[in-house]
């Protein structure tokens, strides 16, 4: 056994000034140092190391081209063509495994966008922080994308995929010789139509030409000539690009991965850290019963259903006393009964958590009428602070039906006249000083007949969290995490643009 995070055991050294003070006896306060102990050594990553595992296989190198030039803002392909070219680059790095790739781009002129790499992650995040508003060139060229590409790998012979609208060029033949001549199978994937399409300016107008024409840029079915002189396709279907990319697969890399398992132990730790501090934080008179319960829920022991759900229903109690509802409701919901249910719905209610407790009242079934009496009247509070008084009014009548009671009557008194609220309200309506409660049934006092706590009139003020929470959820969609993400330098755009920001005739 060993550690991988062996430094944390340095943590251990703030718990010296404390045991110098510990006092003889004091159980719970060994118990807390314990507790922090087995937590340094969880920290510190405790392992069994196994055999390490190699794999060796080979990736098939492809570059991937994307045309930057100012005709890709063409919109005539939704939503744009550069974004359309985004978007299938995206999707298909994702989904290939067995590639190494590399990305540029370029416009008159190319850059590397990605270097030559597995990992997809990092690529598409390189791409997707491209701001193409600072692309400021309105041409393209393929030869020199088609000479980076050459020296990005020395795979022979190397896939390029160009996803482009097909450059500025009427005629590629000398493009298609270099690649030839370079080993270059070059497939485009067209992101244009017949056609075309206007490019709107920064100011709203459209682009025009010298003469005053509104300038419509289409797709350049030139650039075919190049993926059919080298192998490639020609093709609007990114589908048959990836089929050509894997009849014209080489291994080009051989690659190992070594996969080194270790078996965790720090789980072991964190179980006794949990059944220190419990035994630890619990008083003597509850202290064995607790651990019984934790230890069975933390190791799996097989007890007999009665004996825990009585152990359950001890706890719950015991919390709904203390006022802790979150933690007896914890132990009520384990008990798969009427009572269960019924009190669960209680905590709930206690937690101002008042459709939730609803929905636990209303599913209670028992043919005991006292108990439905019960159920019926705190049926009716909860109404009460939904401010639903017609419903509550009904369920005031149900529980005085099975069994009268001197609070229901005056409860259904106080509300008779009543007006509906237009809308549920939700969340912790009311404060705790306000003394509308919902009863509670314990397993002991069940055929009991209790007249509840709650003493109506009460008309404390509803807290309507709804709209708030409304405009925080809004405002954390507005928040984008792409604030933080890498931009490409203003080198990069400087070469993307270089030679072409004041051409005449782009198209």
């Amino acid at each position: 056994m060993h550690f991988i995070a062996f430094e944390y055991i340095l943590l251990l050294a703030l718990l010296v000034p404390f045991l110098l003070r510990v006092q003889k006896g004091s159980f719970t306060f060994l118990g807390y140092c314990l507790t922090y102990i087995f937590i340094v050594f969880a920290l510190m990553r405790p392992v069994i190391e196994q055999e390490p595992i190699e794999n060796e296989h080979y990736l098939h190198d492809v570059v991937l081209g994307i045309d930057l030039s100012y005709s890709m803002h063409a919109k005539d392909i939704a939503p744009s063509r550069l974004a359309k070219a985004k978007e299938v680059l995206e999707s298909y790095v994702k989904h290939e495994k067995e590639k190494r790739f590399g990305v540029l781009g370029f416009s008159s002129n190319a850059i590397i966008l990605s270097p030559m790499t597995q990992d997809g992650s990092l690529l598409l995040h390189l791409v997707q922080s491209l701001d193409e508003r600072l692309i400021l060139t309105k041409s393209s060229a393929l030869m020199p994308v088609l000479e980076l590409a050459r020296k990005l790998s020395k795979a022979r012979p190397l896939s390029v995929v160009l996803l482009s609208d097909g450059g500025d060029e009427l005629n590629y033949e000398k493009e298609s010789r270099f690649a030839k001549a370079n080993d270059l199978i070059v497939n485009v994937f067209m992101v244009a139509s017949q056609s075309g399409g206007t490019l709107e300016l920064q100011d709203g107008s459209l682009l025009q030409d010298e003469a005053g024409h509104i300038v419509i840029t289409r797709q350049n079915d030139a650039i075919a000539l190049l993926a059919h002189a080298t192998g490639g396709v020609y093709t609007k279907d990114f589908g048959e690009i990836a089929e050509a990319l894997e009849a014209q697969k080489q291994e080009d890399k051989k690659t190992k991965t070594t996969i080194t398992q270790n078996k965790e132990l720090f789980y072991y730790f964190v179980a006794a850290a949990i059944f220190v501090f419990l035994v630890s934080v619990t008083t003597l008179k509850y202290r064995v019963r607790k651990v019984f319960v934790w230890a069975a829920l933390l190791f799996g022991m097989q007890l007999q259903g009665g004996v825990l759900e009585s152990i359950y229903g001890s706890l719950a109690q015991e919390a709904y006393k203390k006022g802790s509802y979150e933690q007896a409701l914890f132990f009520y919901e384990k008990l798969p009964t009427p009572q269960g249910y019924f009190n669960a719905a209680n905590s709930y209610y206690k937690l101002g958590m008042y459709e939730k407790a609803l929905e636990l009242y209303t599913g209670v079934r028992s043919s005991d009428p006292l108990f439905k009496s019960q159920v019926f009247y705190n049926v009716a509070n909860t109404y009460v602070r939904l401010k639903e008084f017609e419903k509550a009014r009904e369920y005031y009548l149900k529980s005085l039906t099975l069994g009268y009671s001197k609070e229901a009557d005056e409860n259904y008194r106080f509300i008779k006249d009543a007006g509906e609220e237009q809308r549920m309200l939700t969340g912790r309506q009311e404060s705790k000083e306000q003394k509308q409660n919902a009863q509670e049934e314990s397993s002991s006092a069940k055929k009991k007949k209790e007249g509840g706590s709650s003493n109506m009139p009460s008309d404390g003020a509803s807290q309507s969290g709804a709209s708030d929470m409304k405009e925080k959820t809004q405002a954390q969609e507005r928040f984008s995490t792409s604030q933080s993400k890498a931009k490409l330098s203003s080198k990069q755009y400087e070469l993307i643009n270089k030679r072409g920001v004041y051409e005449k005739k782009p198209w």
